[in-house]
């Protein structure tokens, strides 16, 4: 099926009230362990890349690694530009073959998030690219974006901001935060201000940023061996779950398969100290990614068999 827009991938999800996990990739093993479990469940995928990793692993290598995926699995794939920071960012990967790209413009004042969305989205959509904006702010620490304390997003400032940005999708902020240290006490999401935009906005595809739920188990085996993760806490699967029938269509996981690879790496290497061919250890991460992006696939975003 090859590259698609989200188009239409949304609009399925929002009439079938699950989600489409967002994947955040840097590397070949990430790439083939989201794809491996996309393919076993049949689900449409999302395979997104920050700034950051575009930097790190490059343009041209990045959607070489995604061309070759589609090559071996055959799912409705969106590649997407995630917390694009500036317009000619954004217009290097929509020239690149990005099928859609996010403008973060949220630490921006209003008039100014609107102007830099607009202009981004004018310019994708004569090229048939979709567009993501932000409004509101997460709290939490993630590659270039952090911000101390959160904004929440304002149910009327949306309708205006979509109406006026031309932005395809919204991320809002409700509660979640970036990074692996989302909650200090019990984790909170306002659903009640989600369900308001909701039903301002009805039809239209929401997303919602630090979504991780950073699991557990990754976290004590990355503790166990070497790690110091103290106090990392993520959100709750059943929070996520009930978000994905209430409008949201787009749900990012990033620290989720950070903690996968790093947690499966320092076991291998504690417990195998000889090894030093990185296929030993890689091998077991990239297994452990599937595992854990088919595990969301199936149980919190409710888009197994959607493709």
């Amino acid at each position: 099926m090859g590259l698609v827009t989200s188009t239409e991938m949304f609009k399925k999800a929002y009439e079938g009230h699950y989600a489409i996990g967002a994947f955040n990739v840097n590397n070949m093993e990430i790439i083939q362990g989201i794809m491996r479990a996309g393919a076993e469940e049949r689900a449409p995928l999302i395979l997104q890349v920050s700034a950051g990793a575009r930097k790190y692993a490059g343009q041209n290598y990045i959607m070489k690694l995604v061309e070759a995926a589609l090559m071996e699995d055959d799912l409705p794939v969106v590649i997407h530009l995630d917390h694009g920071p500036d317009f000619d960012l954004c217009k290097a990967c929509i020239d690149g073959g990005f099928s859609s790209v996010m403008i973060d413009g949220s630490h921006l004042p209003f008039e100014e998030n609107i102007a830099v969305t607009r202009r981004v989205a004018d310019y994708a959509h004569e090229r048939g690219v979709w567009v993501e904006a932000e409004l509101g702010q997460l709290a939490g620490v993630e590659e270039h974006v952090s911000a101390e304390h959160s904004v929440y997003t304002d149910p009327d400032q949306a309708v205006e901001f979509v109406q006026r940005s031309g932005c395809d999708s919204l991320a809002v902020a409700i509660g979640t935060s970036h990074g692996a240290y989302k909650f200090k006490g019990e984790a909170k999401l306002d659903f009640a201000r989600l369900d308001k935009i909701t039903a301002l906005l009805p039809g239209y595809p929401l997303v919602l940023h630090g979504a991780s739920s950073v699991p557990q188990e990754f976290v004590d085996m990355a503790n166990k061996y070497g790690g110091k993760l103290g106090g990392a806490k993520g959100v709750p699967e059943d929070m996520l779950r009930q978000a994905a029938r209430s409008g949201v269509c787009k749900i990012n996981i990033d620290s989720d398969i950070r903690l996968a690879m790093t947690a499966y790496i320092r076991r291998h290497l504690a417990e195998h100290p000889e090894d030093f061919d990185p296929r030993a250890y890689l091998k077991p991460a990239r297994e452990a990614v599937r595992e854990m992006v088919q595990h969301k696939i199936k149980h919190v975003l409710g888009c197994s068999g959607k493709a």
